[in-house]
């Protein structure tokens, strides 16, 4: 493979930090009983091949009594000496197979929880998913990679690494056991010892070199598939989460071009490694098969010359093909290989993402500051292509102050709102955040995670540090009374609730939480302005010493606030402390 020691290098960082981890103690017992299970069996392999020529003496020689023996007891002959009988070998091999299978499992999950858990930390930190998806348009479906080419890192890593190293310790003790029973070829008047480890070595390394040239462009073709596979599951899961949206539009016959384009990509691309493997498959499926007579071939001479028995025969056979096989183990797993190559670069990729997302710009430096007020100091936001949104604004809203911003479409409002919140990574400038007190942003989309319905209201908190009550008349105050017997109830809330309704389980948050900083983004747009109207009232009398900034388009929502700020032609004009143009009615007992 081209690159082998980068490589290499990649997917070694990308193991070793487990194995250093806190985990490290119980996952290196693991590792080790599973080694010494998987030598238990190949130590029982080479037993085998002692039985098997004993067995096959018993039978040339019509050795009633051994050939019962060597299936049920145990025998004892000259040669072999002592050997017991297949069916005990045969329970103690299945009984090492499936705990080796079984703690090998145990260790493949272990350590992909472990690596999971890495991921998931790396990419939320420092809103890296969030950078991710504004600036690296390269590292495709993050989430795919953590739930699918981590499985298949850690599966192949150790699957492949299990086996490479029986392989190595089955060449180390078939070698051995084939050069004692080849002895020496007299070729041209040069006695060449041990000629069937030298023809099994030059078979191998024939074989491997083949299998390289033949099957070199899957290791492409297999990262290209793992891309459009993703791809596609993507755009599925997609218009699962959008299905009513395209059902207003009538989008079906456009959705059905779109995933029936994205699936033919992935068609083709697996119809080019379908032709690539059936090229590989045809050597390698050749290659297999001359193995097995090949031995017989080579030494059947010494058969028909009576240098050798039967018995002797078919172990030399065995070892031989053990040998080939130890030493095949490149052409073997060639198609594995390339997968596991892939899935190695796709976390590589995703890995170096994580970090240049956290490492970026990270645009307006946002700190607590040591005043109560919230203060911009030479603001600048920017675009991801560098187009200015606002040009060194300047502000400060104090604490339980009501302030509108307003401003064209596209102007930089819900942009400002991220710079504060401080997720925003493109501009300059400081934000200084109130040195106390806490922050919560309503975005006009709101956010519905899964779960039951008072894990929604009462997100990002755990919903265990609020009684039913609470939420329940939080729901009551926002309005959604209706919903007060399915706190408990899981269901897909954002799927069941309407728009409006959304936005009035965001609401019944604030009023649950009750932060010291309510930052609303049109976060009522999709109420009625008699609705409107009652909730924005309603914050206002049970969130007294709340401060309320709000981006909004309608002119009525003017009227709740006591200042405005404007962001026109890149600059934010900040207006003064007047109150607002009509006075708050106050709410009455049916509101």
């Amino acid at each position: 493979m081209r690159r082998l020691g980068p490589f290499l290098r990649d997917a070694w960082a990308l193991a070793r930090p487990y194995w250093s981890s806190e985990d490290r103690w119980r996952a290196r017992g693991l590792l080790a009983v599973v080694v010494a299970l998987n030598l238990s069996l190949v130590g029982m392999t080479v037993l085998l091949t002692y039985w098997q020529r004993a067995f096959y003496n018993t039978l040339e020689a019509k050795d009633w009594d051994g050939f019962i023996a060597l299936l049920f007891t145990w025998h004892t002959t000259e040669a072999e000496g002592w050997l017991p009988g297949f069916s005990i070998v045969a329970a103690a091999y299945i009984l090492i197979a499936v705990y080796q299978l079984y703690l090998r499992q145990a260790l493949q999950i272990r350590w992909r929880r472990w690596l999971t858990e890495i991921y998931l930390t790396q990419w939320l930190e420092g809103r890296a998913y969030y950078r991710m998806a504004l600036t690296d348009p390269v590292t495709d479906n993050p989430d795919q990679r953590i739930a699918e080419d981590a499985r298949m890192f850690v599966d192949d890593t150790l699957s492949l690494g299990l086996g490479l190293m029986n392989s190595v310790v089955t060449l180390a003790s078939f070698i051995i056991v084939l050069w004692s029973l080849s002895g020496p070829l007299n070729v041209l008047g040069v006695e060449i010892p041990g000629y069937m480890v030298w023809v099994a070595l030059i078979y191998a390394l024939l074989g491997t070199w083949l299998a390289h040239l033949i099957g070199r462009p899957l290791i492409a073709l297999n990262f290209t598939q793992q891309k459009v596979e993703a791809d596609f599951r993507f755009a599925l899961v997609r218009f699962r989460e959008n299905s009513e949206g395209i059902a207003l539009y009538g989008g079906e016959a456009d959705e059905q071009r779109g995933l029936t384009q994205r699936f033919r990509a992935l068609m083709e691309n697996w119809w080019a490694i379908m032709t690539a493997t059936k090229r590989l498959t045809f050597f390698t499926a050749g290659y297999t098969q001359v193995a097995i007579v090949f031995p017989i071939v080579v030494a059947a001479p010494a058969y028909f010359a009576g240098r050798i028995p039967l018995g002797g025969l078919i172990q030399t056979s065995s070892a031989f093909g053990q040998v080939q096989g130890a030493l095949s183990w490149f052409v073997d797993n060639y198609a594995r290989l390339t997968e596991w190559r892939a899935t190695v670069e796709r976390l590589t990729g995703f890995t170096r993402a994580v970090r240049a997302a956290r490492g970026a710009d990270a645009g307006p430096v946002v700190a607590k500051g040591t005043a109560p007020a919230l203060s911009l100091r030479g603001v600048t936001l920017e675009l991801p292509d560098g187009r200015v949104l606002l040009d060194r604004g300047e502000a400060e809203i104090a604490p339980g102050e009501a302030v509108v911003i307003t401003g064209a479409s596209g102007s930089g409002k819900s942009t400002l709102f991220r710079a504060i919140a401080g997720i925003w990574p493109f501009g300059s400038g400081r934000i200084d955040l109130p040195a106390t007190g806490r922050a919560l942003f309503l975005p006009q989309r709101p956010y519905i995670p899964l779960g039951t319905l008072k894990r929604a209201v009462c997100y990002p908190e755990d919903e265990a540090g609020f009684t039913d009550a609470a939420v329940a008349e939080a729901l009551e105050a926002a309005e959604l009374g209706h919903l007060m017997s399915r706190l408990h109830e899981a269901d897909a809330w954002d799927k069941r609730l309407s728009g409006g309704e959304q936005q009035r389980i965001a609401l019944a948050r604030a009023l649950l939480l009750k932060p010291d900083w309510l930052f609303l983004d049109e976060a009522t747009a999709s109420l009625d302005p008699g609705a409107e109207e009652r909730l924005y009232r309603r914050l206002k009398e049970r969130l007294p010493g709340t401060a309320l900034i709000s981006i909004a388009h309608r002119p009525a929502v003017a009227r709740f606030h006591g200042r405005a700020m404007r962001i026109e032609g890149q600059k934010l004009k900040v207006g003064g402390g007047e109150p607002p143009p009509n006075p708050l009615p106050s709410l009455s007992p049916g509101d």
